[in-house]
């Protein structure tokens, strides 16, 4: 079955997940933690991509990454992820696949939509009972964007810069939206949106990325959909 085509416009922000083949470990250690960084780093300004947010968890990664053409995110992905494998593999004696078939990624509104997608990213670790606060947790963007702490990686988005008139009072109003958690609803939604990597964000920027992909871009529902009968006969 061919492979739909991700949505991928220029300067539009995208959420990437990347899955350990099969759910398993993509990092055996902070050795390997720190290499993803580093290799990612590495490939960042070479194909122009601006990262906002990440983490590493155990067995996948979230990105949020802004590309500054079509292509230039999937030429970074493929890049910086095979130079990784290579440098775990061969630091661990094995061979073969390291991640799970391509990654996923979704578009992202700006606005609440996008700061929403970076809270959503920052607070896995706690969701997934890593730790009790972001802060708790060094392999992700939270304590720059929130604290201040530098990290080269990360490229401030313009909906962060909008948060205040200086870095202390952007990363002040920052860590104020972490004091009202996600809710059950939106970290579905969220969700669904980079499952079937459709557009998240509000209807007017659906229909521009339809307009401009000529794709549909809403979340569809689970499961098979269903045929209408034909009531030509004698339906009830």
């Amino acid at each position: 079955m061919a492979r739909h085509p991700r949505p991928d416009l220029p300067g539009i922000p995208q959420h990437v997940i990347q899955r350990g083949n099969n759910r398993l470990p993509c990092f055996l250690g902070d050795r390997d933690r720190h290499r993803y960084l580093t290799v990612l780093a590495q490939a960042l300004p070479r194909f122009g991509c601006h990262l906002h947010a990440y983490v590493l968890m155990s067995n996948h990664v979230h990105l949020l990454v802004t590309p500054p053409e079509s292509g230039a995110l999937s030429r970074l992905m493929q890049t910086f992820s095979r130079n990784y494998v290579g440098l775990f593999n061969g630091r661990h004696g094995r061979t073969g696949m390291l991640w799970e078939g391509r990654y996923k990624a979704c578009l992202v509104d700006s606005d609440h939509y996008l700061l929403a997608c970076m809270r959503y990213i920052e607070l896995n670790p706690v969701r997934a009972w890593m730790v009790e606060r972001p802060d708790d947790h060094a392999w992700s963007s939270f304590r720059s964007n929130a604290h201040g702490h530098h990290d080269p990686l990360l490229t401030p988005h313009d909906t962060y810069q909008a948060l205040g008139s200086d870095p202390a009072a952007r990363q002040t109003a920052y860590r104020q939206l972490f004091e009202d958690a996600l809710t059950e609803t939106l970290v579905a939604d969220i969700r669904a949106h980079l499952k079937q990597q459709r557009a998240f964000g509000g209807d007017p920027f659906k229909a521009w990325v339809e307009a401009r992909t000529g794709r549909f871009s809403g979340v569809r529902p689970a499961g098979r959909p269903v045929r209408p009968r034909d009531c030509s006969g004698n339906c009830p």
